[in-house]
């Protein structure tokens, strides 16, 4: 009887395990959605940001010398 009560005790210390790995797998899952759903959300931050800086360069004037005020030229002594 000994062996099957060994055995017995076995097979409950496993579902014991597999319950706990299912409420870890649980867990993890929840965390991977969050982190997953900040991942696109900074994305689309980035993504925001980058289009405002590509329309702060294209505001900018193509030659910087050209575009440059007197006052600016008289401090190179170019005017």
């Amino acid at each position: 009887m000994s062996r099957l009560d060994d055995l017995a005790e076995r097979i409950e210390r496993l579902v014991l395990r597999q319950e706990e790995l299912q409420r870890t797998n649980a867990l993890l899952q929840s965390q991977l959605g969050a982190v997953t759903s900040e991942r696109d959300n900074l994305r689309s931050r980035l993504s925001a940001a980058r289009a405002r800086i590509d329309a702060l360069l294209d505001r900018l004037p193509a030659d910087p010398v050209a575009s440059a005020t007197p006052a600016a030229a008289r401090k190179t002594g170019t005017a």
